[in-house]
């Protein structure tokens, strides 16, 4: 089984549309001189709500190993 890697330097923008959660993935790419990286689509991901949710559910489950292992340090001033 051939695995592809995609690298994305975050999120740019989760939608809801046509019953199907919608993630479109950015890159930075170099700005003008002296000017701030700007981010480019590079990638959508389209699911089901309940995909969704148990991708989140995932994402939780890693954040709090993270957090548990110092790699990670919650923001109190957030709350």
């Amino acid at each position: 089984m051939c695995q592809k890697e995609i690298f994305a330097d975050g999120i740019g923008q989760i939608h809801f549309a046509g019953a199907m959660v919608r993630f479109d993935f950015v890159t930075l790419q170099p700005g003008a001189e002296g000017q701030a990286p700007v981010p480019e689509s590079s990638i959508r991901v389209i699911m089901p709500p309940q995909g969704f949710l148990s991708a989140y559910n995932s994402m939780q489950q890693l954040i709090d190993k993270l957090l548990e292992a110092g790699v990670l340090k919650k923001n109190e001033a957030a709350n």
